[in-house]
C-alpha cells in the first residue's frame, strides 16, 4: 500500500484513552499528517454500525491508510514502524525490538487493578482516587520490578534511545505517580521525563469535556 495515501486516526472524544494517546504520539513522532477524527465513547458512538464494522473490534483508536481500517494501538504502532520512513518507534536489533513489543503487550495484558483503582481520569482530569486496594499494590509492585529490571542505571530510555514502549511505560507509572502513589524514585524520575516529551505533551494539552458523573 503506497505510504503517500492519506492517514485518519480515530480516538476517544474525551481524549483519555491511553492507546489513542500512543498512536497519536507515534505519529507525531513520525511527523506524519493525519487527520483526526472523535469517537464519543460516553455516548458508546464506538456500537454505532458504521464505525464497528470500520474497526472491526468496535474499539479506539482506529486508523485508516487508504483502504485499510486497523485497529489495537500496537497493531497501528508496528504498522506505522514497517509503512512509513521517519523517526523509529522502535529499537534497532530485533532482540531489543522483541523486547519492547513484551513491554507493550504486558501492560496492555496485566495490571488490571492499577488500570481500575487509577484510570485515566488520574493522568488528563486530575482526579482524586480512594487509597490502592491490595490487589492494586500488589499490581505496582509487579510493575516496579518489571520497570526497574529493564530500565538501565542513569537511563532516559529503556533502550539505545527513545521507543514508543517508553511512552506507553511511562504512562502506566504515571498512573501512580501523578496521583501522589508511591513511586520509586528512579522510576518517578523517568516517567516525569517520559511525560515532557513534546508529543506526549501535545495529547495531555487537548481540550477535553467535563467529566460525566
Amino acid at each position: 500500500m503506497s505510504s503517500a495515501l492519506p492517514l485518519q486516526l480515530h480516538v476517544d472524544a474525551q481524549y483519555a484513552s491511553p492507546y489513542a494517546m500512543s498512536v497519536f504520539v507515534a505519529l507525531r513522532e513520525k511527523a506524519l499528517p493525519f487527520d483526526l477524527h472523535t469517537v464519543d465513547l460516553d455516548a458508546a458512538a464506538h456500537h454505532d454500525p458504521a464505525y464497528a464494522a470500520l474497526s472491526l473490534t468496535a474499539r479506539v483508536p482506529t486508523l485508516q491508510h487508504g483502504e485499510l481500517a486497523l485497529s489495537e494501538s500496537s497493531a497501528i504502532t508496528e504498522y506505522l514502524e514497517d509503512v512509513f520512513d521517519g523517526a523509529p518507534l522502535y529499537p534497532s536489533t530485533p532482540a531489543l525490538r522483541a523486547r519492547a513489543r513484551q513491554v507493550q503487550a504486558w501492560l496492555r495484558s496485566d495490571l488490571m487493578p492499577i488500570r481500575e483503582e487509577r484510570n485515566t481520569q488520574v493522568l488528563f482530569y486530575a482526579a482524586r482516587k480512594p487509597p490502592l486496594s491490595a490487589q492494586a499494590e500488589a499490581a505496582a509492585q509487579r510493575l516496579f520490578r518489571f520497570a526497574e529490571a529493564l530500565l538501565p542505571q542513569g537511563a532516559d530510555h529503556l533502550f539505545d534511545q527513545w521507543c514508543i514502549a517508553d511512552t506507553d511505560l511511562a504512562l502506566m507509572i504515571n498512573r501512580l505517580a501523578l496521583h501522589g502513589d508511591p513511586v520509586p524514585p528512579r522510576l518517578a524520575a523517568y516517567a516525569k521525563a517520559q511525560w515532557q516529551r513534546s508529543t506526549v505533551q501535545e495529547w495531555v494539552a487537548m481540550q477535553r469535556p467535563p467529566l460525566t458523573a
